[in-house]
């Protein structure tokens, strides 16, 4: 990958999984993968957390802005009883 989009999608794992300990509650399981096909890579973090009560950040906001700067886009919410996060970069 690219220097710069090795960078930006570590820091989105990073962020992600942060937000998983912040905000998912009682998290069994986390899945993190990362998938390339020569014209793009998709990063998608999902936990099976309920989610709690500490205050919001910025978090999401900078994840986005990241990704976005690549021509990428960042997609996040609940979803199968969860969180996921998911960037996809164009390469």
């Amino acid at each position: 990958l690219p220097p710069a989009v090795d960078a930006t999608l570590y820091r989105v794992a990073q962020e992600a999984l942060t937000n998983v300990v912040k905000h998912a509650g009682a998290v069994t399981r986390v899945d993190v993968a990362l998938c390339w096909n020569g014209a793009d890579v998709e990063l998608r973090v999902a936990d099976d957390g309920r989610g709690s009560d500490a205050p919001a950040g910025h978090g999401l906001a900078g994840m986005r802005e990241r990704v976005t700067a690549h021509r990428g886009t960042l997609t996040a919410g609940r979803a199968d009883g969860g969180f996921v996060v998911r960037a996809v970069i164009p390469l």
